[in-house]
């Protein structure tokens, strides 16, 4: 059932009122606040509140969306049912249009407060390609990939929104296994396109949140480039795992997708063998079927499916509390490199050129191994929307800058 806005909405936005995404903005001169999207504006949930039109404790005229996320589900339901009747009953729309805003007339801006961080490596393709380019000789997959979702704690204060600076990182590689290391710009710059989810209520010290209560706990749902440095990360890397060649930035979109609107993108997730481990069973489809892309200037060079991520966010999140490790308010939660099957649907440059064996070709005839100065990486996707059409995750994107002298 289409369910229609009297804000015009283009077909092709994917910010129709089945959408309807938070993020924070400001405009000139004033304090930032919270709002949603909705066609080509952003609709100011501080002014509605003033206005007496929605329920605020103090959620909206605020810098972050941590306020309104802690909040729980029964308020995100309660909030998101009052606004699609604000945007779809014609009676509301004296009162509402005051409140909508030209997107192109504000700054969006980092939408959370990051507590925590933690990159997953959660797509069999991704994993088997980047086993093979390291250990060629041998399985390319661990031995504990197929028990447990692998990840690695991230630093929260390198989270960025997308359009900030990425300065090209500097630290140890080693460009020959017979040579001493050395210091200088990273060689190998690279991207990883992902998806995050977002943590709203927190969970006590030494319990543990199962796959079945994911949504009472998370927000909603983020686009992340995890901006990677190969050849520091290679050389750091042994025994310990990533450290400085991750480190230095991740960028984030400014719209944080509400679970809600993903109801549509609900798919089952490939089958698991073996079976995982009871504390890891998910009893509902939890697989999303998002369809990226991945730009270098302007250019479509990959097009990953999020549908053939091995592990799913809930076993994400499950096995990230099993050990009883609180889950706070602002917590984000990447799900590693996001890749398919084919050359083409590869979401890092690590899997497209081979680790720099083989040239990626851009529309426009220019080559690039890995990137450059100068260049801007973009992410975005889409999704099945419940009105029938689809909604856009918006997009990530960054430009490189010549690393610090």
């Amino acid at each position: 059932m289409t369910t229609v806005s009297w804000v015009e909405v283009s077909e092709d936005s994917g910010f129709g009122v089945d959408h309807l995404p938070y993020g924070v903005f400001s405009k000139p001169g004033e304090l930032p606040c919270v709002g949603v999207a909705i066609g080509a504006y952003v609709l100011d949930l501080a002014a509605l509140s003033a206005a007496g039109l929605i329920e605020d404790r103090h959620w909206f005229a605020s810098g972050s969306l941590n306020g309104f996320m802690v909040a729980g589900r029964s308020v995100w339901q309660a909030n998101r049912a009052r606004l699609t009747e604000l945007l779809t009953d014609e009676a509301h729309r004296g009162a509402i249009e005051p409140h909508l805003v030209p997107v192109t007339e504000v700054d969006l801006l980092h939408p959370i407060d990051v507590a925590d961080y933690v990159d997953f490596y959660s797509s069999l393709d991704h994993a088997t390609n980047a086993g093979r380019i390291f250990r060629p000789t041998g399985d390319p997959l661990t031995p504990n990939w197929k028990h447990l979702p692998v990840a690695y704690h991230g630093r929260s204060g390198t989270v960025y929104p997308s359009g900030t600076a990425i300065v090209r990182p500097c630290g140890q590689r080693r460009t020959a296994p017979d040579q001493a290391p050395t210091y200088g710009p990273c060689l190998k710059l690279d991207f990883e396109a992902e998806v995050g989810f977002v943590a709203g209520v927190p969970s006590a010290a030494g319990s543990r949140v199962v796959p079945d209560s994911f949504a009472d706990h998370i927000f909603g749902f983020v686009l992340v480039n995890d901006w990677s440095a190969r050849d520091i990360q290679y050389w750091e890397s042994q025994p310990l795992g990533p450290f400085l060649g991750k480190s230095f930035a991740t960028s984030i979109s400014h719209w944080v997708t509400p679970l809600a609107a993903l109801e549509a993108a609900r798919v089952v997730q490939p089958a698991q063998d073996p079976a995982p481990l009871p504390y890891l069973q998910v009893n509902e489809p939890w697989g999303l079927d998002l369809a990226l892309e991945v730009l270098i200037n302007d250019q479509v060079i990959s097009r990953p499916p999020f549908a053939t991520m091995y592990w799913s966010s809930p076993q994400q999140l499950a096995h990230a509390t099993v050990n009883g490790a609180p889950l706070r308010t602002g917590d984000l939660f990447a799900s590693g490199t996001v890749s398919g099957p084919e050359r083409e649907q590869r979401g890092c440059l690590l899997e497209l050129t081979w680790n720099g064996e083989d040239h990626i070709e851009l529309p426009d005839g220019t080559k690039r191994l890995f990137l450059e100065d100068g260049d801007t990486v973009t992410m975005r996707a889409t999704a099945p929307g419940t009105s029938g059409g689809r909604i856009s995750l918006g997009q990530v994107s960054g430009t490189i800058y010549p690393a610090t002298p």
